[in-house]
């Protein structure tokens, strides 16, 4: 598909899922697996999250904000380190809406924020919407 410079915007396919609730990882394993057909690696928590980064390769970090240890921009900061991710795609999912909180995150370089809860059958759109407008 063709991005506004002409050139061709790569698919999405793997996406990593950072997110310390197991009641919120099933919901989205079956939307963004079964309903949306990405390849989808979920980690607990950041510290995991850079531990698998490497060898899954992932094009897209969806990360949780609130989380115990390294919180979603933490784990974005070390992930961004890590050769050949220095700048990984992120989209950040939190209940914290306000204005002011969305904008510090889309200054951490985010594609977007997902508000949770999210709806499973649209999670999946949402995401490639974000990642194509990029």
């Amino acid at each position: 598909m063709p991005n506004a410079e002409g050139g061709s915007v790569e698919d999405l396919k793997r996406i990593l899922y950072v997110e310390d609730q197991l009641d919120i990882q099933m919901i989205a394993r079956v939307a963004l697996e079964s309903i949306s057909h990405f390849e989808l690696k979920i980690s607990s928590g950041g510290e995991e999250a850079l531990q698998c980064i490497e060898a899954f390769s992932p094009q897209l970090l969806l990360l949780d904000v609130m989380m115990p240890g390294l919180d979603g921009p933490q784990t974005l900061e070390q992930a961004r380190k890590l050769p050949g991710f220095e700048n990984i795609p992120v989209i950040f999912m939190t209940a914290k809406v306000l204005p002011s909180e969305i904008e510090s995150l889309m200054a951490l370089g985010a594609l977007g924020v997902i508000q949770k809860p999210f709806d499973p059958v649209s999670l999946g759109d949402e995401i490639r919407a974000l990642w194509d407008a990029r």
